[in-house]
């Protein structure tokens, strides 16, 4: 079969022939892919710098990706084997039905990012009707996502947060009810988010940024001496730096509750309910267009020329195999 195949850690995926994958036991199947996406996830793995970088090389790339079963069924599914191939191992019966009129490249790009959106806002933040969202770092793939769960969970106030002009603006069809540029002056920009927390609470933050501007909202969200709003705020992301300075004050004048979404940090239960309650959900959301996540598709004969090609902000890379 062709995939997109990895020599050395570091280096870029190439295009070339790879043995076709063989279940080792009764509960993997044969999964014809069609569509995988490329995600951060993906390329630090391939560079060698994530936790769960690849030991054993040459190796095909990509953790997940939609497909046909032998019967024909459309399933999007995480792999055994790497999914930016013709075709992967996946566990059997760990796999969502895909819903008639979802497209290929969607189903592939709207996985990871619905986790990073949804999980924060459900499981983490516990998004309540009509409470007050800001989204940290909103312009990109996950971002604008969460623009548009947060508007679909009941959030009566949906504040974003970004630096590209052209992309903020686009927010308020998504959804976001005020948007805030990073661009501007720092001071400006606290007194904008503090006098907006005065008026109407901020209830949840979701942070895709950490670094300086997050800084800056713990400082908008910094009490006075008096009673204050509960605020969660979960952090996602580290686009804008791993590291902040977060002054003892803040936390004691506050009620702020700092919060952490990932794989370590939903339970089993959790997980398992992203993939059989909310990502079929998504799905669905996604099929009648309630959902948008533009993709930028290319074959898989591509993979090296696209690799590193810096996507427009707000699309997901996939690869069309």
């Amino acid at each position: 079969m062709k995939a997109a195949v990895l020599h050395q850690l570091g280096q870029i995926p190439q295009y070339e022939d790879f043995p076709d994958p063989v279940p080792r036991n009764a509960d993997e199947v044969v999964l014809t892919v069609k569509a995988a996406s490329v995600k951060n996830i993906d390329k630090l793995r391939a560079g060698g710098s994530h936790y769960a970088s690849y030991a054993n090389l040459p190796v095909v790339v990509g953790i997940d990706g939609v497909g046909e079963l032998g019967d024909g069924t459309r399933v999007y599914s995480t792999g055994v084997t790497g999914m930016i191939a013709q075709k992967a191992l996946i566990r059997k019966d760990q796999y969502v039905v895909l819903p008639a009129g979802l497209d290929d490249s969607t189903a592939a790009a709207l996985p990871n990012a619905g986790m990073g959106a949804a999980m924060a806002l459900v499981s983490r933040a516990g998004l309540q009707q009509g409470e007050t969202v800001l989204i940290n770092g909103a312009t990109g793939v996950t971002g604008r996502l969460a623009v548009q769960l947060a508007r679909h969970y009941g959030a009566s106030t949906i504040l974003a947060t970004g630096r590209n002009p052209r992309s903020l603006e686009k927010l308020t069809a998504l959804g976001a009810t005020g948007v805030l540029s990073l661009r501007e002056e720092d001071t400006d920009l606290v007194k904008k988010i503090r006098d907006l927390h005065q008026r109407s609470p901020i209830n949840v933050v979701i942070d895709y940024l950490w670094g300086h501007p997050t800084e800056l909202i713990l400082h908008a969200l910094k009490g006075t001496g008096a009673f204050t709003p509960r605020v969660r705020i979960v952090t996602v992301g580290s686009m804008a730096g791993e590291n902040i300075t977060l002054p003892s004050g803040i936390l004691r004048s506050s009620a702020i509750e700092l919060l952490g979404s990932g794989i370590g940090s939903l339970s089993k239960a959790e997980m398992q309910d992203f993939y059989r309650r909310v990502l079929p959900e998504m799905f669905q959301l996604a099929a009648a267009g309630v959902l948008q996540l533009p993709t930028e598709t290319v074959p898989l004969r591509e993979i090296a020329d696209v690799w590193n090609k810096e996507i427009d902000a707000g699309k997901r890379l996939v690869i069309n195999v």
